[in-house]
């Protein structure tokens, strides 16, 4: 059987974050959406996309939310428990920060120009 999920990593510009739980990659690019009409399908449209990766992380002494939310410019990368990595380049961070005070959390949403599986 092959490893399909669990242990992942997550760092930004070589600062690793520390992962709670869950996380999120979305590398397209473009989304299609089909497109039919009463004599059938005509095709599709495409249009174009923000690429993310978002998840939950701890709060530890090291992560400053404030530095958090300043990057507007930074190489994020994501490595997934099957093995696959990705790269988010050029990537700010997106929205706002909530803290979860009971688990110690923070979601972040890292968008960027480009997301691509290496």
């Amino acid at each position: 059987m092959s490893k399909i999920g669990g242990t992942a990593f997550i760092a930004y510009d070589g600062n690793q974050l520390q992962l709670a739980g869950d996380m999120t990659v979305s590398p397209d690019d473009v989304e299609r959406e089909g497109k039919a009409g009463l004599s059938g399908v005509a095709g599709f449209t495409e249009t174009n996309r923000v690429p993310f990766i978002e998840g939950t992380f701890f709060t530890v002494p090291e992560l400053s939310i404030t530095e958090i939310s300043e990057i507007t410019d930074a190489t994020v990368t994501a490595e997934l428990g099957n093995g696959r990595s990705y790269v988010l380049r050029n990537a700010w961070v997106a929205g706002t920060r909530e803290l979860n005070v009971a688990d110690g959390t923070v979601g972040i949403k890292f968008e960027g120009v480009s997301c691509k599986e290496i």
